[in-house]
């Protein structure tokens, strides 16, 4: 099987999508999608992408992605953000995890940035060696801190 690492193209939307909810199945989150297709087309392909994506493709099938997005850290500089890392259930174990996160790496080299960022699940044992075993430092005692659509609006009408 021959699999092909490329730069998404809007084409691959509905694809792309279907690997996102795919994953929010996978992380015990079958209802965290809030997004549409529409609206994952429009960040990404529409007139200033949010995003860039990576895709595995075997067969002339989307079968894994990659996305990344640009930041900027007050100690290293340009960093970007690894937002997910997905192959889908079949095909994991080989080895294409290993080729979008080698993409992902020469993307960020190529855009000269310092660091490249991620989060995994702390039960995503897996996840956690194949990262490891890249050489990425899995910073435990870190916590991410987030405030969702509903905590926005509560933090700016508390009147505390």
């Amino acid at each position: 099987m021959e699999i092909k690492i490329r730069i998404a193209e809007k084409k691959d939307v509905e694809s792309m999508y279907r690997l996102i909810k795919e994953l929010a199945l996978f992380e015990k989150e079958p209802d965290a999608v809030k997004i549409s297709e529409a609206d994952l087309e429009e960040a990404g392909f529409g007139a200033q992408p949010l995003y860039h994506c990576f895709v595995a493709e075997a067969e002339e099938q989307i079968i894994g992605m990659a996305l990344v997005y640009p930041r900027y850290s007050t100690w290293q500089g340009p960093v970007i953000h690894l937002e997910d890392l997905i192959v889908t259930q079949s095909y994991r174990g080989k080895g294409l995890g290993s080729k979008l996160l080698d993409a992902v790496v020469a993307y960020g080299k190529e855009q000269g940035v310092r660091r490249i960022s991620w989060e995994v699940l702390d039960w995503n044992e897996p996840a956690i060696k194949f990262y490891e075993s890249k050489g990425a430092n899995v910073m435990r005692d870190w916590d991410v801190v987030q405030l969702d659509q509903k905590g926005i609006e509560n933090y700016l009408t508390y009147k505390g």
